[in-house]
């Protein structure tokens, strides 16, 4: 598996396929939620198994989001190999906090990579979510 910046408009085009069948297709959540507006200023990351893309996700600033795995990738690595490229990435930039607003489904899967809960739950696109951050070493 390898995980890359995406730059190329294959790449880009990749990306959001990627996001649009996880987040809007699957989750239903409404496109214009999704394609927020941000991702002109977001690292973009994707990740591959072989030739194909897997999954993908995005930093703004020090903030963690986006991450999807087409579902039958889920539980070979695809999202432990996106957040760590992502934390790698961050390092090499100063940033030593990263948040995200977690699904609330999905909480285990960044407990064990190190984020902690932070406040109440919430909604967000009338989904369940939770603040999480890591400070990096």
């Amino acid at each position: 598996m390898k995980v890359i910046i995406a730059n190329t408009q294959k790449e880009l085009v990749e990306h959001f396929m990627i996001r649009g069948q996880v987040f809007i297709i699957e989750q239903e959540i409404d496109w214009a939620i999704e394609f927020d507006g941000l991702d002109h200023e977001c690292v973009l990351f994707n990740a591959y198994i072989d030739d194909t893309i897997v999954g993908a996700a995005r930093l703004y600033h020090n903030k963690v989001g986006r991450v999807a795995t087409l579902k039958q990738y889920r539980k070979h690595g695809v999202g432990t190999a996106l957040m760590d490229a992502i934390e790698s990435y961050a390092k090499t930039k100063g940033i030593n906090t990263l948040v995200l607003n977690a699904q609330l489904y999905i909480k285990d899967f960044y407990d064990h990579l190190g984020y902690i809960a932070e406040g109440d739950i919430f909604q967000e696109a009338e989904i369940d979510h939770i603040r999480m951050i890591k400070k990096l070493s």
